[in-house]
């Protein structure tokens, strides 16, 4: 008798879930975005779940979709050794059509934790662990080769940046998902605690989704690591990886609302588009010359 009611217990517990998953799949494919044109073939794309209907809470997100064929644009590595500075500034100064921030940073003292190369020179080293281990922001990295962006997976090797072709690397991570399979997401509080979050995913024909969720507000509560997969799987990217987020995660576009910021950046902690943090590194979209 007790066994049966245990299991009946966890079939409900397990259709519950399920049952939940389908509704936020469904809520989020269902949505209406918000959609305006932007320069080079891109869209910047728009939504706020503002009546706890995607995964039991609020959230606001926002993202521009390119098509990453090299005809009309080109992602370029912005990046300082020491000075740190928003992620709008970076755009303004490289006349820029878009920006988005990169990946970890030394807060101090500036400068990346993770290998940034650009135009074939390594500009900073990854700082590595203990013994040499790498965190999980060092196992996978977007690589930039003619203006066109891809995201690859770390092979293991001690050389593996050596190895790497590309002129232009961001080592960054965690990786969420390489070529319609998932990576392993590990069960810490990073990855479990929700977080204002910036991913980058590709999707098939070569487009690439530049996207932040907004966090740490009652307007949009931010999202888990496995939340972030789940979404960036559900707008089709068979590729995506995670980049810095928290007061970090900002993407601007030139033109937009007072001071292009478009997300709700954090560091204010108000809800405006003014509380940008300073960072060392950013992706950014530009006019192919």
């Amino acid at each position: 008798m007790f066994r049966n009611i245990l299991l009946l217990l966890i079939f409900l517990g397990v259709f519950q879930h399920g049952y939940a998953q389908d509704l936020d799949s469904i809520t989020f494919v269902k949505t209406k975005w918000t959609k305006k044109a932007i320069k080079a073939n891109s869209k910047l794309i728009t939504h706020h779940f503002n009546d706890q209907n995607l995964f039991g809470s609020n959230q606001n997100i926002s993202y521009i979709e390119v098509k990453n064929k090299k005809r009309s644009a080109v992602f370029v590595i912005g990046q300082e050794l020491k000075i740190l500075k928003p992620t709008s500034a970076f755009g303004l100064e490289s006349n820029a059509l878009a920006a988005i921030n990169g990946t970890f940073f030394d807060v101090k003292n500036g400068g990346s934790v993770d290998l940034i190369k650009v135009d074939g020179s390594v500009v900073t080293q990854n700082r590595l662990g203990q013994g040499g281990n790498r965190s999980a922001h060092q196992q996978a990295a977007i690589l930039i080769t003619d203006g066109k962006l891809n995201i690859k997976k770390w092979d293991g090797s001690t050389d593996w940046e050596v190895k790497e072709r590309a002129d232009n690397m961001m080592v960054t991570g965690p990786l969420m998902s390489i070529n319609n399979m998932e990576t392993f997401l590990d069960s810490g509080s990073f990855s479990v605690t929700r977080h204002p979050r910036t991913a980058v995913g590709l999707k098939p024909g070569g487009r690439v989704i530049l996207l932040t969720v907004d966090g740490r507000n009652d307007n949009s509560s931010g999202m888990s690591l496995f939340e972030l997969r789940k979404i960036m799987r559900w707008l089709g990217c068979t590729s995506s990886i995670n980049l810095d987020g928290g007061g970090s995660s900002t993407l601007w576009v030139a033109g937009e609302g007072e001071n292009g910021v478009v997300n709700y950046p954090t560091d204010n902690k108000k809800w405006d588009h003014t509380g940008e943090r300073n960072v060392a590194n950013t992706i950014l979209l530009k006019t192919k010359r």
